[in-house]
Parts: C-alpha cells; structure tokens; sequence
C-alpha cells in the first residue's frame, strides 16, 4: 500500500506520475473466493506488508503488530447475497440489509423480514443489482428511502434511483410508491458503481461507475458531459443533478465522517491499483488517464495536471486482493484508539486496514484478516462498524 504525503484533496503537481478478476466493478463481478486460513503473529503480518511493498513505498510509517487486536462478533446471518446494509436515522435499531437480487431486509434482533422486495424489476448477477439504500434524514416523520438498481429495458441496461415510502406498517415498504430520480443508460454490464447515500448537506450522493469495459473505452470518466465515472449530487425534491466531482472508475462505496464532513471513497481499480481517494467538489480523480498514482491511458508520459492522487493505494492481485471496499472513519466509542482512523477492506482478500491522518501525512494499518468477501461496510448510529459478508452475514468490529 502506497500511503500519501499529500493533504487531503491535494491535487497532482505537473510533470510525470509515480513511477478483469471478481470483486465490485470487474468483468467476474461478485464471486466466491476460495477460503483461508487467517495470518497469526507479527513475523506473518510483517511478511504480508513487505509483499505488498508496504514497508517500502509508503510515505507515511506502517505499523506492524503495533496495534491492539481487533475481532469480529457475527450480528446477523442467512442473507442471500447482501451488498449493503443501513440503519434508519440516528434512533435507529433495525439494520436494513439489502440483498443483491432484489429485496431489502430487515433485521431487529431476533427475526428477519422482507421490508422491500423489487426482484421483478431488478436485473442482478455480476455487479448488478439492488446494490443500495439510503433513509432521508427525516424519515421518523415522512418514511421516504431512496434505492440504487440496475434495470434492463428494451435490451437497454440502466442504473436507477428512485424513492419508494415506508407504509403505515413500519415494517414493509409500498413497492408502488417508485419515484424515479434518476435513470442513467450503462453502455455495459459492469462498473454500475452503487451507493446512494445521503450527505451532511441534505443532498444524496450517487457514486456512478465509468459505464463498464476495459480502460474505460468510452471515455466517460474524463467526459464533463456524461454522468458515468462520476460522483452526482442529486436534490431528493426536486431531482435536479449536478456532477459534484470525475474521474471514478467504480466508486463502490464511499461515506461521509461524521465529524468533519469529510467524503472518503474506495475506487476500484483495473489491474494495478486500489485507491481510497478523499473526495471534493470539483475536483478529478484521474481515471482513466491514471489508474491510482500511475500513468495508465497512455501508460508512459501521462500528464497528471490537474488530477487529485488517491491518498492511500494497494496493488491488485496480491495475496488474494481484488477490489478495495470502501469503509467509514471509526467515530464509535468501543474502541478508543480507532477513533479518527479510516476502516475499510478487500473483497476478495478480506483483509481490514485503518488509515490514520497526521497533518496531511497518511499512515496504513492492517486491522486484520477474515475469510469474508466484504461487499460493504456500514456504521451503526453509536458509530460502531458492521462488516457486510457477500456470502450471507452482518458482522461487527470489536476488541478481543
């Protein structure tokens, strides 16, 4: 993991840049990984770092067998394929969980109920799907909840956001409330990007892929006119969109911390690089003429002018990394010396790592290794995190 000196949003000086598999936004879509066994000690640790290049490349330290150990306590199990997973406002305690086929669940506890069920309107498989939900921020009062899905009309796959309204039972939603907000043709199966989630500012955030294919064929990424490679700010009233920020290839998922405001962001990347990117309004994450900090379309004598350089990278395809799932920075009170850090993981490889920020200057932390396919990560009102396991559970960060 390649960790930046670089403030966060700080764009790229001019002059040269640094030097299809499973998961969210690859042509293999989500799969299956074969399981392992999790690394114990720190000589196991340290030698996972150092194939990383860990050691050698970050700018900031990375601390190894530093930390307290963390563990994972299951919550919640027997989801069909959950991607995502919220909680209703701020007093909430039923945890939404969205499964990729189509329906939305709720779990309070004890037993597990279908809140929404859309599958006859969803087209799923690959990254395709009911892939998100977010509650407006006054939903105790007027039970309206925004969804993410693909959608196949005419022969034509299109990315849909729509509301739908709670019915006065609290426990299932009208499926014949759909306001659609927002519809946006996908040139191809993948790369759909996901989440809908709603910004400190009242506005929802809507993370939109590059539109799919190999290096970004299209050039939608770097196309101010297109609304794919893009993060859009959508007004939940009156449908109007605006790009709020470009040059994504696949923002699978991204959140705002609580106490600052700040929007962090996993893009996923192609073949080389995974980046966290702390995002801004305006500004151009570089996809596809960069895929994290190198030059990628043309892949020598790129010109990053311009471009804001991810403030944490991973290469891809080692030690059983894939695809970077975007996570949260820890506001929770559990686990005091998390607070501030940003959590986020792998699909494929399962690993968790921190990103901690001093003055501008990244440091990365491995938190641990699971056997979990994370597809997301989601944040319980008191701050606490949930892991979202593809393969059918909902587990929370603890101490050991």
């Amino acid at each position: 993991m390649r960790v930046r000196g670089l403030a966060a949003g700080g764009a790229a000086a001019g002059g040269p840049a640094l030097g299809g598999s499973p998961g969210p936004g690859r042509g293999g879509g989500l799969r299956a990984r074969p399981r392992s066994a999790a690394a114990a000690g720190g000589v196991a640790v340290r030698a996972w770092l150092l194939a990383f290049g860990l050691l050698a490349a970050c700018n900031g330290p990375v601390r190894v067998g530093a930390l307290p150990a963390l563990r994972l306590e299951r919550l919640a199990e027997g989801f069909q394929l959950p991607v995502h997973a919220a909680f209703a406002g701020a007093g909430g305690v039923r945890l939404f969980v969205v499964e990729q086929a189509g329906r939305v669940r709720i779990w309070d506890g004890g037993t597990v109920r279908t809140f929404l069920d859309l599958s006859a309107r969803v087209e799923s498989g690959g990254e395709k799907g009911l892939l998100s939900l977010a509650f407006h921020p006054q939903y105790a009062s007027n039970r309206r909840f925004f969804v993410n899905y693909t959608r196949r009309e005419g022969g034509q796959l299109r990315s849909f956001v729509s509301e739908f309204r709670a019915s006065a039972d609290p426990d299932a939603a009208d499926a014949g409330s759909e306001r659609v907000l927002l519809v946006v043709d996908q040139p191809f199966d993948n790369h759909n990007g996901g989440l809908v989630l709603f910004g400190p500012d009242g506005f929802l955030y809507v993370g939109m892929g590059d539109g799919g294919g190999a290096d970004d064929p299209l050039d939608n990424a770097q196309n101010p006119t297109s609304r794919l490679g893009k993060m859009l700010r959508v007004h939940p009233d009156t449908a109007a969109v605006e790009v709020w920020a470009s040059g994504f290839r696949n923002p699978w998922r991204f959140s705002f911390d609580r106490a600052t405001g700040r929007m962090f962001l996993g893009d996923v990347g192609q073949d080389r690089r995974e980046e966290i990117d702390v995002v801004e309004q305006g500004r151009n994450y570089g996809w596809a003429v960069m895929e994290g900090s190198l030059c990628n379309k043309p892949e020598v004598g790129c010109n990053p002018a311009g471009l804001t350089l991810p403030i944490a990278e991973y290469a891809t395809h080692v030690d059983g990394t894939c695809s970077v799932t975007g996570g949260y920075v820890y506001r929770g009170n559990r686990i005091p010396w998390l607070v501030g850090r940003y959590v986020f993981g792998d699909y494929c490889g399962g690993q968790v790592w921190a990103l901690a920020d001093s003055g501008g200057r990244w440091s990365a932390e491995l938190l641990l290794r699971t056997d979990l396919r994370i597809a997301s990560f989601a944040e319980q009102p008191d701050g606490e995190l949930l892991l979202v396991d593809h393969g059918g559970g909902v587990y929370r960060l603890v101490n050991r």
